[in-house]
């Protein structure tokens, strides 16, 4: 063989081993890129994700808030009902030591059934 063809045939491997190098170079360079549009797709999903959690989050939270504030209302009105049935008792009770006809009544109710309010404990009353 000549010394020419050798070097031609050295360049023309050279030249295929350069461009095999560069194809893969460029296959590389738009996997990462494809990779790197995957990543950010993925990082919009989460930011919406996340952003419904939190919203969803804020709901619940406000949730239990204006249960907590009704549980708080149920009870303040609870305790003003107990409250008024011991101020109705209280006055039932005046009303009977004043009154001179109440011989006539068994425990100072009108129909003279017993009334369970006057005996029971005011602590345990459920209203």
């Amino acid at each position: 063989m000549s010394t020419a063809l050798i070097i031609v045939i050295a360049i023309v491997v050279l030249a295929i081993l350069v461009a095999i190098y560069m194809a893969s170079r460029s296959q590389q360079a738009q996997k990462r890129d494809d990779q790197r549009v995957v990543a950010s797709e993925h990082r919009q999903e989460a930011e919406v994700s996340r952003s419904s959690a939190e919203k969803e989050s804020a709901a619940a939270d406000e949730q239990a808030a204006a249960a907590r504030r009704q549980a708080a209302e149920a009870e303040e009105r609870a305790r003003a009902a107990q409250q008024a049935h011991v101020t109705a008792d209280a006055h039932e009770a005046h009303a009977s030591e004043i009154d001179p006809d109440a011989d006539n009544r068994v425990d100072g109710s009108h129909n003279g059934v017993a009334d369970d309010r006057a005996t029971e404990d005011p602590a345990r009353r459920t209203v």
